[in-house]
């Protein structure tokens, strides 16, 4: 049960950068189907607000997230259908979660603190960015329960080399914080201490950029992975001059020529 206690925690900076943290800590941050239900709307509001340029995503507690909650999941097998119903509409839910982080407009940086496994290392490797701590491990063990880790390999596949998830997947094996990194599921490791301030300090250095172009840009590239070479480039080629006659890329390029800091209008 996830009690009365808010299931997410959010602060906000002046420079834009809100930090959403996993607030489940006594349950190892456990992506229970209340807590990806209030992440969901948690990114809806994010979406739709100008004042949010960077989002960081965070947790209480040691654990980043031990992924799906399997007591939630256990409880679920005495229903008439044996649980197919829940378990359907919970793995469809927390697909919902890893799309709106993909599809939010504003950057979403893991700030990884701990043990991330499972789908909880699917969070991670779903977001734009991931800083981690040097104490952080990551894993998709779901094989050695009998439980193949496929929608985490969704992300994982798109955030890693081939070899590299399948290894993951089909071993379970714990990798650390630093071999996270050589792979590419992660992009920065720090010392424990100065966890918050390194992944605050990348998120203030992208939140003064602007906006508008940060936005398109996220689009443009999440949009150009799935298409085939051709359309790719075509995709982007459009979204380039669009973006060239954009209020913000004219301020942009006469600063850079005028040798001056710009202002941006994020427009």
């Amino acid at each position: 049960m996830d009690g009365g206690s808010a299931l997410l925690l959010r602060s906000d900076t002046e420079q834009g950068v809100t930090t959403i943290a996993l607030n489940r800590p006594a349950q190892r941050n456990a992506l229970s189907f209340a807590l990806l239900g209030a992440l969901r709307d948690a990114l809806a509001q994010i979406a739709d607000d100008p004042r949010v340029r960077v989002v960081i995503l965070a947790a209480e507690g040691p654990v980043f997230s031990a992924g799906h909650d399997l007591r939630e999941i256990t409880a679920r097998r005495d229903d008439a259908d044996g649980g197919r119903g829940f378990f359907d509409t919970a793995m469809q839910r927390c697909a919902q979660v890893m799309q709106a982080i993909v599809a939010l407009p504003q950057p979403v940086i893991a700030q990884v603190q701990g043990v991330a496994t499972a789908a909880g290392c699917q969070l991670v490797a779903t977001c734009d960015l991931a800083v981690a701590s040097e104490a952080a491990r990551f894993a998709t063990p779901g094989v050695d329960i009998g439980l193949f880790c496929s929608t985490p390999a969704v992300a994982l596949s798109r955030a890693v080399p081939a070899k590299a998830a399948m290894e993951m997947l089909l071993t379970g094996e714990m990798i650390d914080a630093e071999a996270a990194r050589r792979i590419g599921l992660v992009n920065r490791v720090v010392p424990p201490a100065v966890l918050a301030e390194a992944t605050l300090s990348l998120a203030a250095r992208i939140a003064s950029r602007s906006a508008h172009t940060v936005r398109i840009g996220k689009a443009a590239f999440h949009r150009q992975r799935g298409l085939p070479l051709a359309d790719a480039y075509a995709h982007c080629a459009a979204v380039m001059t669009d973006n060239l006659l954009a209020e913000d890329a004219i301020e942009g390029i006469g600063a850079f020529l005028g040798k001056r800091t710009p202002i941006w209008k994020d427009r």
